[in-house]
């Protein structure tokens, strides 16, 4: 079986993250586990598409969403495309296959008013984890960057001399992401409260917990659901919101498509136009009160 080196191709080639290479493993071995179990088959590598559709009837019988199993099927799709590419299999079982239908998923943003009201009415403190918390909102909301971008932000990479910060993105791709005036504002007092700590063990990283080390995924969740549910009646309050609020708005607001894309470190725009959904219908909203047409005639 050649998942092993798929995972290390997608770690020396693809430069994927650890995150994402455990995705794919995980997903590779609950069909690995499903071919054992089921059809008494240890070698997935020339397994033939009727028993990958066996799998994907079992998946969908299980209740989980299409979506999850269309990421599930993308995974196995991805390896036999690469023992394709090492002339392993001459043919990938998944070439014809054709993912299943799932609802499209529209994320609801922060309103202005929402994020005013975070950032300038709730009490923070003026305490090492106030400083830290608001600065962490603030840095989403105004840069759009993504939590694991944050979470590993670097020292060494945030510039507020220029009012920039260079950050580390999906498959090691660097960009360059400007400042805003309140957030260098936001740096210069949490940093010295940071440096003050009594233990710092992991001192390359901008954010810290109590105790000295990195933040984590969880925390960073726990910060933006914690204010934002009490301002926000939104079911979702998670930092991607912030990610989808910081685009939304700047759409919203007339900024180009290419220069949002940019921001968002994303590769092709088809990426950033998911985006457009609100910032559509707020130019319907302008478009139908600006419009000398835009107004129903009386009478008719």
């Amino acid at each position: 079986m050649s998942l092993p080196k798929f995972i290390s191709y997608l770690h020396l080639e693809k430069n994927y993250s650890e995150h994402t290479r455990n995705a794919y493993q995980r997903d590779i071995q609950s069909f690995i586990a499903f071919c054992s179990g089921f059809h008494d088959l240890e070698d997935i590598d020339r397994v033939e598409y009727p028993i990958i559709r066996s799998w994907i009837v079992a998946l969908v019988n299980t209740q989980i969403s299409n979506r999850s199993v269309n990421r599930k099927i993308a995974s196995l799709k991805a390896y036999y495309k690469f023992l394709q590419q090492i002339g392993t299999i001459a043919a990938n079982p998944l070439a014809k296959h054709k993912a299943l239908k799932t609802s499209k998923k529209i994320e609801v943003p922060f309103s202005e008013d929402e994020m005013q009201r975070v950032l300038s009415q709730l009490p923070f403190g003026d305490d090492f984890e106030g400083r830290r918390d608001k600065l962490i909102i603030e840095l989403l909301y105004a840069t759009g960057i993504r939590r694991s971008e944050l979470i590993n932000l670097k020292m060494n990479d945030v510039k507020l001399d220029v009012r920039s910060i260079k950050v580390l993105g999906k498959r090691n791709k660097e960009r360059i992401v400007p400042l805003l005036s309140p957030t260098v504002a936001l740096f210069n007092t949490y940093i010295p409260l940071r440096n003050q700590l009594e233990t710092i063990r992991e001192g390359e990283f901008v954010f810290l917990t109590n105790s000295g080390n990195k933040i984590y995924e969880t925390l960073v969740y726990r910060i933006i659901n914690g204010y934002f549910s009490r301002v926000s009646s939104k079911v979702k309050r998670s930092p991607h919101i912030l990610r989808h609020t910081f685009a939304t708005h700047l759409l919203n607001k007339g900024a180009d498509l290419n220069s949002v894309k940019e921001l968002l470190g994303h590769s092709s725009l088809a990426s950033t136009q998911v985006y457009t959904h609100n910032s559509i219908a707020e130019l319907k909203k302008i478009h139908a009160s600006a419009h000398p047409r835009g107004k129903e005639p009386k009478g008719q």
